[in-house]
This record gives structure tokens, sequence and C-alpha cells, in this order.
């Protein structure tokens, strides 16, 4: 393991992009996001997820500049097209059409079809944070996910987000996916030459698929598939994660007129490689139409204070709301670096030799 410095490595990914024929602007924001990522130890979703974004713009699959197409803008909405462009650039755009809707209306969201994979849904919350606004964010992705009762990987992880403001040094963020874990984490255990825990994923034959390398493939060869959170069955709450995964493919397909499903494979009849034509959907929310932001404020703090303060289970020392483990985590990074894996230095390597690039010695 070695660490490197966070600027430098911010510099690196704006390189690596500009050199794939990324416009500067684009470039930046798409570093943002990923770096974003790694500052708050989501490791699965920043330089870890690089080479992924590479290796698309090399197949043809996603594109370098971003055309996006408004396919209709009325009052508080809009619908977009974003022709498989980069995907952190559409959604950072999108996000701010949906806040500068919801200074006018109230409300202000966005629907997007035909983009691609935009990283942490967490950046875009805390965009409408920074403005007294309250954020949520949706996207499907590739399938992954089985229904209950089910083994064929139907629905994406469909990560689900909500960042609320606080008068705490951090906003409240919660940034999750609607499976027991998401491929990004598996991908990352797979770097690490780790293991994937036996409640995550099945096989065709509903027993547990540990093998974190052989797992990568069998989700794509539809051999395996991510569990919902709740697992497998009712009586644990699988209909719950089965439903909400379904709640988000909705959101992310039907109000664009956009794909879903299967038609989020990334492969065509033949099996190969064409664009994933992911839907998003951002929403933004005007805490000022509703009531004062710092009573709204004061009242979010109370209540993520209240619950850090509550009864602990024997054996913890703490409990947690979301968006404060990220904010400690970006103390610890910002000052330590971060953390590189031996394959993950082997991706960085790859790229450096590739584009003509010289940031590291590894």
């Amino acid at each position: 393991m070695i660490y490197l410095p966070v600027t430098k490595l911010h510099e690196f990914m704006i390189a690596v992009f500009t050199r794939l024929g990324v416009p500067d602007e684009e470039a930046k924001i798409c570093a943002d996001v990923l770096i974003a990522s790694d500052l708050r130890g989501i490791e699965s979703h920043g330089i870890g997820r690089l080479k992924m974004y590479y290796d698309r713009i090399k197949l043809g699959i996603q594109n370098p500049i971003s055309k996006i197409d408004v396919m209709r803008d009325r009052y508080a909405t809009a619908v977009w097209d974003g022709n498989h462009g980069m995907g952190h650039y559409i959604a950072h755009q999108a996000m701010n059409t949906a806040i500068e809707k919801a200074k006018l209306y109230g409300l202000g969201s966005v629907a997007v079809r035909n983009s691609t994979h935009f990283g942490i849904c967490g950046y875009y919350a805390d965009m409408a944070v920074k403005q007294d606004m309250l954020g949520l964010i949706f996207t499907n992705a590739r399938p992954s996910i089985c229904p209950t009762h089910g083994v064929a990987p139907m629905l994406g992880t469909n990560p689900i987000c909500f960042g609320a403001p606080t008068s705490l040094p951090y906003p409240f963020i919660y940034d999750a996916a609607t499976s027991i874990s998401q491929r990004g984490k598996v991908e990352q255990l797979a770097r690490e030459d780790r293991d994937t825990p036996p409640y995550w994923a099945i096989n065709k034959q509903g027993e547990p698929q540990t093998d974190s390398k052989k797992l990568l493939v069998d989700l794509l060869e539809q051999r395996a598939c991510m569990l919902p959170l709740g697992g497998t069955e009712e009586v644990s709450g699988s209909h719950k994660g089965y439903s909400l995964a379904t709640m988000v493919e909705i959101l992310c397909a039907a109000l664009q007129n956009g794909s879903y499903l299967n038609g989020l494979w990334g492969r065509d009849a033949e099996g190969n490689p064409e664009p994933y034509r992911l839907g998003h959907f951002f929403v933004a929310i005007n805490i000022d139409f509703f009531t004062e932001v710092e009573d709204f404020k004061a009242i979010s703090t109370d209540i993520c204070k209240q619950l850090q303060a509550s009864e602990r289970l024997p054996g913890h020392d703490r409990i947690w709301v979301a968006g404060e483990k990220e904010y400690e985590k970006a103390q610890i990074v910002r000052k330590n670096g971060i953390p590189i894996v031996p394959n993950l230095a082997n991706n960085i390597s790859i790229m450096q030799k590739e584009l003509g690039l010289s940031f590291f010695d590894l």
C-alpha cells in the first residue's frame, strides 16, 4: 500500500481526461467528483474508477465531449438527453439547473436519459446543500440486482441519495445503493485480492458467490447477481430493497422515456460493447419556500445530535449519522494521502505510459 497526495492525484486525473479529449471544464468536474469520493473514503468510486472511464472512452462507448439536448423544459422541470457524454459533467449541469429552478419555483427537477456513470450521488446532493436546499439524486445502472426470489441480475444497484443542511460541521448526506453492497465495492475487493462477503451475492443455484474476480465476470455473463437490501427472503426485508431499486428504475427511465433493466447492459445482441444509456433524476428543494433556513437547520441538527447521544449497543462507543464518517475521513485523507493498492498502482502506470504522462514513479 502506498499513499499519493490528494492535489497531485487530482491533477493527474484532470490530465488523463484531457488527454482523452475531454474539454478542460468537463475534465475538472469529472476529476472533482472522483477526488471527492476518495476524500470521503469511498474508494470504490474515486481513482479506482478512472480506468473504467478511460477504457470506455477508448472503446468509443462514451463520448469525451458532452452534447446535451434539452428535450423538454417547463417551469420547475426539464428532460435532457446526454448523448452518452461524460456522466459527471452531465449530472453537474443537471443539478445546477435543478437548483436554479428551485430558486424560482421552490422545487426544481431534471430527468436525464442516455447518460453514463457519474460517480457518487453525494457530490450532487452537496451542491444543493451548499445553496441551503435539499438534494435528491437517483440513477439506474447496468443490471446487477436480482428481484426477491429471483437469481437473474435485472436491476442496477440503483442508489438513493438525500442531502440536507445542518449546523454541524457536515451536512446530513445519505448516499447508498439499494443492494446490500454495490459492484464498485466488489471491484475494490478484487483489486485488493480479497473475497466478497457471503451475503452480498449469489449464483444461479442461490449459493453465496464470494470469489470477487469471478463474481465480476459472472455478473457480466448473468451467472450471478447482487442481492437487494434484505437479502433473498421477505422475512428479512428483501422485498423492500427490491422495491426501492424498482422505484429508482422507474424514476430514471419512465420520466425521460429512457432505457431500463436489460437495456442497460452495455452490450449489443452479439455481445459487443455499446453505450450504457443510463438515466438519472435530480431534485432540488428550496427550504426557504417552506420555512426559515435557520429553523430547518436547528431541527435537522437536533435530530442528528439526539441520535448520536442515544443509548448504545454494548461494545460500541459511538453512534453515527450519515455524512459524519465521511467528514472525519476527509481530514485524515487530506493529511495522509489517498491509499493505492498494487493493482490500482498498475492501472495508474498503464494510463501514464499510454498517455505519455509522468506524474508518479510507481
